[in-house]
């Protein structure tokens, strides 16, 4: 590393105030093509999700242009706010990628060849064009003051930066290529370098709860939380994730702390506690359907055959999906499902008595262990004072018995066949440990 790689904002290594906890990370995207919406960055998720789980927090996450005047505000900026950043983008071969030369100027230093990287650059190409051509080239060229690291899978190179205990890591855009050089050699090299304390994370799957009314239900026992243990609430539609985060020193004491406290949430909560992992429900009535024996089928009116879908998304699913029947006309709620139609008559089909025969009949015919079914208004039109918008019956069946729910749900279509969607599976689970 050339050590007269000096300039005057070098001295923000120097003289920055920790005004955050220490092992911060900041990410910086950059490209155009990120905020004109033409790709989604999700290179910012995957790598925070890593750095996470090594005990690392970030702080911030930054998307910028491929302008040089934004890129040296936000490396500057960045270096008050964390102990790392790790930047992607803007390193190809292009005249639009300009990243490497505004790390030069940034870093008071120059472009210099580098054989190793040269070498990387011919290695990659053969398999390609097998033409080295002067855009391919100029990858081989790296600031004279950076470490740099080989990029297994791509021409552009990595380049690691450090002083006085500060790094800044420039990696490429393409997802591929960054995850590669993240597992094999960014995350070693910054744990390496700063100490990190174990972190736990564990999520816990509530139902029946509005956001509020569980804060409400949860204040005593979050307030009483041990100061190294943090509580967040992530709704979804039709449930809320609970994810609990410790950070301590003893990973011993940090898992038996979390386990306790999820011991007290059980006994505050009860059975509206779904499951105490971070699974989708879709995926946890799946692995109980699985682990029973037992298959499904499902009898949809207002999901319109959503429940069905959810499902079958995930691999496996044959193994306890049969299929379902989307219901939506009375007339199918009859002649398929054998619904009675005077029942229909005198209740209505969004009603007691009519879901339960949905899912009765379903069973029948499709000849499962257990079977879900839905009826609802989903709106936007076509509730009632006595049924507005948003009432759904949901029932669920197996040889022995017939359980069922009525939810008021909003007034919105969509999140009303989504939480109908998702109750349904919850009363699927609540059956089967019955």
């Amino acid at each position: 590393m050339d050590m007269n790689c000096l300039c005057l904002k070098i001295n923000l290594f120097y003289n920055l105030q920790y005004d955050y906890p220490m092992n911060t990370i900041e990410l910086i995207t950059i490209g155009d093509e990120i905020l004109i919406g033409q790709i989604v960055d999700t290179n910012s998720a995957w790598m925070a999700q890593e750095l996470n789980r090594e005990g690392f927090q970030v702080v911030q996450i930054t998307s910028i242009p491929d302008v040089r005047e934004q890129l040296i505000e936000a490396f500057t900026n960045a270096l008050k706010r964390a102990d790392a950043i790790l930047v992607t983008g803007g390193i190809g071969p292009t005249k639009d990628d300009i990243t490497k030369q505004t790390l030069c100027e940034f870093f008071g230093t120059e472009l210099v060849f580098n054989e190793e990287m040269y070498q990387n650059v011919l290695r990659q190409i053969a398999g390609r064009t097998g033409l080295m051509n002067e855009l391919n080239r100029r990858q081989a060229y790296v600031p004279a003051c950076c470490t740099p690291i080989v990029n297994e899978v791509g021409t552009a190179p990595v380049t690691w930066y450090e002083r006085a205990g500060k790094i800044l890591v420039s990696m490429p855009g393409v997802p591929k290529e960054m995850e590669q050089v993240m597992k094999n050699e960014i995350l070693p090299r910054l744990k390496a370098h700063f100490h990190t304390p174990s972190l736990v994370h564990r999520t816990i799957i509530v139902k029946d709860y509005p956001e509020s009314q569980l804060a409400v239900k949860l204040e005593e026992w979050e307030n009483a939380l041990p100061p190294f243990i943090k509580l967040a609430y992530l709704p979804q539609v039709g449930y809320i994730r609970l994810r609990l985060t410790g950070k301590n020193e003893d990973k011993k004491l940090l898992s038996e702390t979390i386990e306790e406290e999820v011991g007290k949430l059980r006994e505050i909560l009860g059975a509206a506690i779904v499951a105490t992992e971070d699974i989708a429900p879709e995926v946890l009535i799946s692995r109980i359907l699985k682990e029973a024996g037992l298959t499904l089928s499902v009898a949809e009116s207002c999901t319109g055959g959503n429940i069905a879908h959810l499902l079958t998304l995930h691999p496996g699913s044959s193994l306890f999906f049969k299929g379902g029947v989307v219901a939506y006309s009375n007339e199918v709620k009859q002649h398929v499902l054998g619904v009675n139609p005077n029942d229909i008559e005198n209740y209505g089909a969004v009603s007691r008595e009519v879901v339960e025969q949905m899912a009765q009949g379903v069973r029948k015919v499709l000849k499962t262990d257990i079977a879900v079914a839905t009826s609802g208004i989903a709106g936007p039109d076509g509730g009632t004072p006595e049924k507005p918008v948003g009432t759904v019956w949901i029932a669920a069946s197996n040889s022995e018995k017939t359980i069922s729910r009525k939810f008021q749900f909003g007034n919105f279509r969509e999140r009303n066949i989504e939480k109908a969607t998702f109750a349904a599976i919850f009363l699927a689970k609540e059956l089967v440990e019955k």
